[in-house]
């Protein structure tokens, strides 16, 4: 029996996640019917889960009746804040190509079986592609995800990884994360050669032509190469 007991926990979890998962900036409130709804759990298994969550401080049922995330979510921010704070050279690196290559930088580490964004510089010019910290791609989406290991190079809207002595310095794509859009990514990595995330630079479809895309490569290359000499130094204290 114990392994079944196990499963169950496990699901749980699992559901217990899905459903904070369904809170953002965009939707910050439910009601339980509407939660129910987009959970595709039954009507007790949400108000059960919901009551766990409040306990922990995790969600919160607002006088109106509405839930919302809770302030326990506040610590786990700070601290998600803290350990993912990029040192200031790094930060650096990332306006620096940004400014030069007039698009927008995204820096995405691989959680698991998604692609999460972890710092971000938006480009310069007026119509830009427009992204958030924090936000998820597909593992296998675009540049960054062939760069993180998830791409397939021979998918009809991403373009084989560009090579430098046989090691994979770019990767170019189009039509991802969405319809009209392009990027080029390279690996950033740690002391010992490991790949550690991707540095993206991403923008509309129509500035990525071959002779862009080939200088937004050197930049990318380059950039990811500094950043990886000064370290991520993302802390594990």
């Amino acid at each position: 029996m114990k392994p079944d007991g196990d499963d169950g926990a496990v699901r749980s979890v699992l559901r217990t996640f899905d459903l904070l998962a369904l809170f953002t900036e965009r939707h910050r409130t439910w009601t339980v019917k509407d939660l129910t709804a987009a959970s595709g759990l039954a009507k007790t298994t949400v108000l059960r889960l919901v009551a766990t969550c409040e306990q922990r401080g995790l969600l919160w049922t607002r006088p109106d009746g509405r839930i919302t995330v809770g302030p326990g979510m506040l610590r786990w921010a700070q601290l998600a804040n803290s350990a993912w704070q990029l040192p200031e050279p790094v930060r650096q690196v990332l306006r620096e190509l940004a400014a030069g290559c007039g698009e927008t930088v995204n820096l995405y580490v691989r959680s698991s079986s998604v692609l999460v964004c972890v710092a971000q510089q938006e480009g310069t010019r007026a119509i830009r592609h427009v992204g958030r910290v924090g936000d998820e791609l597909p593992l296998d989406c675009g540049a960054a995800g062939q760069v993180l290991g998830g791409g397939t190079a021979g998918a009809a809207s991403v373009a084989a990884p560009v090579h430098d002595g046989g090691t994979p310095s770019a990767a170019v794509s189009h039509g991802q994360p969405e319809a009209g859009a392009s990027s080029v990514a390279a690996p950033v990595h740690d002391g010992e050669g490991r790949v550690l995330a991707a540095l993206t630079l991403t923008g509309p479809a129509g500035r990525f032509g071959d002779a862009e895309v080939a200088a937004f490569c050197e930049a990318v290359t380059a950039a990811a190469r500094r950043i990886s000499q000064i370290g991520l130094g993302t802390r594990t204290e």
